[in-house]
């Protein structure tokens, strides 16, 4: 199989519910709302809205806001991309990845503006051999023409095979699978309970790129394990160098229910 890795961005590289919450504070902080309504503004998000015209929509309702929908929207895609962050741990690994022999993709819904700012700003755009933004090309994951795009640009296609690493059970692992490729899932160590389907389970990017080296390898490296840096031993079947990393449990998804796409960005 081809060493092509096609990465989610919010919450699989960068850190989207740190960046959420710093934007929490600052909205709060210019419009001199308390600590209760910077709950209901987190609560508000994880109730999971199609859109986020939808979200301010309701946010202009509840704090009766001169400004429009539109405007607040608009504000809020200009500002995310300084606030989100890429951790240089994860650089480093995806460096290390590409220095290996993989290449390397970004597949992410959301719009252009919003998702190629998060993009450039972390320096994931140096980190990347691509990328292929719904907002873009006017397909959003679970499509697997967004895939193909990336990969092409890749130069590979998804015929050559390659893996799909992301926190979204319904965009990133159903949508990967849809294209033929191995999936990991990034569920962030919570909600045990839920049958991912995904090839592996892990709780961070990082223990994800650990799989993709160890992949490439030792092709020996088992399918449908569920991943932790905490695990120890050597279970039958597996190889020595990922004794520190497979562990026996089911996880759940922490962001998007099945069905519904992606959301939030």
């Amino acid at each position: 199989m081809q060493r092509l890795a096609l990465f989610d961005l919010d919450n699989t590289l960068v850190d989207l519910d740190e960046g959420f919450r710093a934007w929490v504070e600052e909205f709060a902080g210019a419009h001199g709302l308390g600590s209760e309504e910077v709950d209901w503004l987190i609560a508000l998000d994880r109730q999971g809205f199609p859109h986020r015209e939808v979200f301010f929509a309701k946010i202009r309702e509840r704090f009766t806001l001169p400004d429009s929908v539109e405007e607040l929207w608009s504000r809020y895609r200009r500002r995310m991309p300084y606030l989100v962050r890429c951790k240089p741990e994860v650089l480093d690994s995806l460096a290390r990845l590409r220095a290996s022999g993989w290449r390397v993709a970004i597949v992410t819904n959301g719009t252009a503006d919003n998702q190629l700012g998060k993009i450039q700003q972390t320096g994931l755009v140096e980190a990347v051999d691509a990328y292929a933004l719904s907002g873009v090309e006017g397909i959003r994951k679970p499509d697997v023409a967004l895939f193909g795009i990336a990969a092409a640009r890749c130069g590979m296609t998804l015929a050559g095979g390659g893996w799909v690493i992301g926190d979204n059970l319904t965009t990133d692992i159903a949508g990967g699978r849809a294209a033929g490729l191995r999936t990991i899932w990034i569920d962030g160590g919570t909600y045990p309970g839920v049958d991912h389907q995904s090839d592996h389970a892990v709780t961070d990017v990082l223990q994800a790129i650990e799989i993709l080296q160890a992949t490439g390898d030792d092709d020996g490296i088992a399918h449908g394990s569920n991943v932790s840096a905490k695990a120890y031993g050597t279970p039958v079947g597996e190889t020595p160098n990922m004794q520190a990393m497979i562990k026996s449990r089911d996880d759940s998804h922490r962001c998007v229910s099945a069905g519904q796409g992606e959301i939030r960005q």
